[in-house]
């Protein structure tokens, strides 16, 4: 090969742009961020032309830095933030900005789906959760009802990644990911569910919805003279048609088949993957026709605090730890030290359980399987021989003891999964992924890039570039696996039974869970 990719990366915080070669090795990243506006509470919106903005600038620094001229580049691919919509004119101008996935003021519209009888509700944990206020339908309904004006003149209303194709190629297209996962698209059904859009009241929606469904990583088009002159690239660059960025992560840690389960790991769990059948049932999302391989079908399930409770704790509960590992760094040139090594030390005597706890890690509610945005965490079990430890070793536990319930819920619909394959944060932490397959009794790969979105987005752009002929043969090609954690039969048959207590607490709590709720929210 004698050019380079470009792998767009469209998150919440920042845009970052990455030059990755065709074997998979990741040259450069540079990021450039952009601001969230909180108008009302419930309500969060962005800026298109800061987006715009923030691309024109990460892709000058990343090739400045990397020394990668524009004309070396020889693809692009990108992927961006799902249920994000952007009110457009058919010239290309935005009407408004954009209403962002994390956006929910439209939560009557989504309880509307609860009285559906579409088929379209199986995607819904096959109709037992409740919808979330976060998705296209609901939102574009909010907009025809209380912006009719602005609904009116938009000739298109487009999630992000169809924004972005747009911005670089002029042509209108609806990526297959977001139609299928947060649209309700389904071809194996004929399509839109239109009346879905009609139970719920965004009937109108449909007409502006790009007519043209694309695959992942088919060549949308070339990249246009305007937008080839602000990016500094070549002119006619293939550009592939991109996706939703938890999506991307997915292709970068080329989880392509069924038998293979995406962890992506942070701030929260996700957990995608691929099924040879159209799976559906309680507790878990999809399974969603053609969202990442064509004839193939796409589960989620997800907890909403995993990271972020350690760090609850790491900051709450021990500063003094925080200051220790600042003075070992300072002490040990070279060499970090984290107030969470520091706690797996002292943890790491105690056996699986952490003598007698059981935690629910429901701090920011459950993704699933319940979709309760009112669940709250538990813990019990706590005696006074317990320390500061035991509830660290807890923590880490519960995580892993959530995503183990949503693989049990997965597996009572049919779902095999023989490999997990983890990226982000938690992968940081040997001892604690190899709690995560030890409580799971599933093996867990590590790949050599870690950096698994942006790696989907150049592995999207090496296939529409033709230096593959499909993205499962990219990914083979770019994605290698560089560390295998197998479980401790052993540990795993000690995990059991702690497992089994953490699944069956929620249910026994929630009625006293949701009054204290209610009664705290008056």
């Amino acid at each position: 090969m004698t050019g380079y990719l470009l792998g767009i990366d469209f998150g919440t915080e920042s845009c970052r742009a990455a030059v990755i070669d065709a074997a998979g090795r990741i040259v450069g990243v540079a990021s450039t961020g952009y601001t969230t506006t909180h108008a009302r509470p419930g309500w969060a919106t962005q800026s298109p032309d800061e987006w715009w903005s923030a691309l024109r600038s990460a892709t000058a620094e990343v090739l400045r830095t990397t020394g990668v001229s524009g004309e070396q580049i020889i693809g692009i691919g990108y992927d961006a933030t799902t249920m994000t919509v952007v009110p457009m004119a058919a010239s290309g101008e935005h009407l408004a900005d954009a209403i962002l996935w994390m956006d929910v003021r439209a939560v009557e519209q989504a309880g509307r789906a609860a009285t559906s009888s579409s088929v379209a509700v199986r995607y819904i944990g096959d109709g037992a959760a409740p919808a979330s206020a976060e998705w296209f339908p609901f939102k574009a309904a909010w907009l025809a009802e209380n912006e009719p004006e602005l609904f009116d003149r938009a000739d298109y209303l487009v999630d992000a990644p169809d924004w972005l194709t747009h911005r670089l190629t002029g042509e209108w297209t609806q990526n297959i990911n977001t139609a299928a996962l947060r649209m309700f698209h389904n071809r194996d059904a004929g399509g839109w569910p239109r009346d879905f859009y009609d139970d719920v009241g965004a009937e109108a929606a449909l007409a502006k919805v790009p007519e043209r469904v694309v695959d992942l990583g088919t060549r949308v088009g070339g990249l246009t003279a305007g937008a080839a002159a602000e990016l500094g690239l070549p002119a006619g660059t293939p550009v592939a048609q991109g996706c939703g960025d938890a999506w991307a992560g997915q292709i970068g840690l080329n989880v392509l088949r069924p038998g293979r389960m995406a962890l992506i790991t942070g701030s929260s769990h996700v957990l995608t993957g691929q099924s040879a059948a159209p799976i559906n049932g309680p507790g878990f999302f999809g399974a969603y026709t053609d969202a990442v391989m064509p004839g193939q079908y796409t589960v989620e399930a997800g907890q909403v605090s995993t990271g972020s409770v350690l760090k609850w704790f790491v900051e709450n509960f021990a500063r003094d730890v925080v200051a220790e590992a600042e003075t070992r760094t300072a002490e040990n040139t070279g060499s970090a030290c984290s107030a969470f090594d520091l706690l797996n030390e002292r943890s790491a005597h105690l056996p699986p359980g952490a003598e007698g706890l059981v935690m629910n890690e429901y701090f920011q509610g459950n993704r699933t399987p319940y979709t309760d945005g009112r669940a709250r965490g538990i813990l019990w079990g706590m005696s006074l021989r317990h320390t500061r430890e035991h509830l660290y070793r807890a923590i880490q536990e519960a995580v892993c003891y959530g995503s183990e319930h949503n693989l049990r819920t997965m597996r009572q619909a049919g779902l095999s999964v023989e490999t997990i394959v983890a990226c982000g944060g938690a992968t940081k932490g040997a001892d604690w992924m190899q709690m995560h397959a030890d409580v799971t009794g599933v093996p867990i790969e590590l790949t050599e890039v870690s950096d698994a979105v942006v790696l989907g987005a150049g592995i999207l752009a090496a296939t529409a570039a033709g230096l593959y002929p499909s993205v499962s043969e990219a990914a083979d090609a770019m994605v290698r696996t560089a560390v295998v954690i197998e479980p401790d039969p052993g540990r795993h048959d000690a995990y059991r039974p702690y497992v089994d207590a953490y699944t069956q607490t929620y249910p026994l709590l929630r009625g006293t869970m949701h009054a204290l709720a209610d009664q705290g929210e008056r």
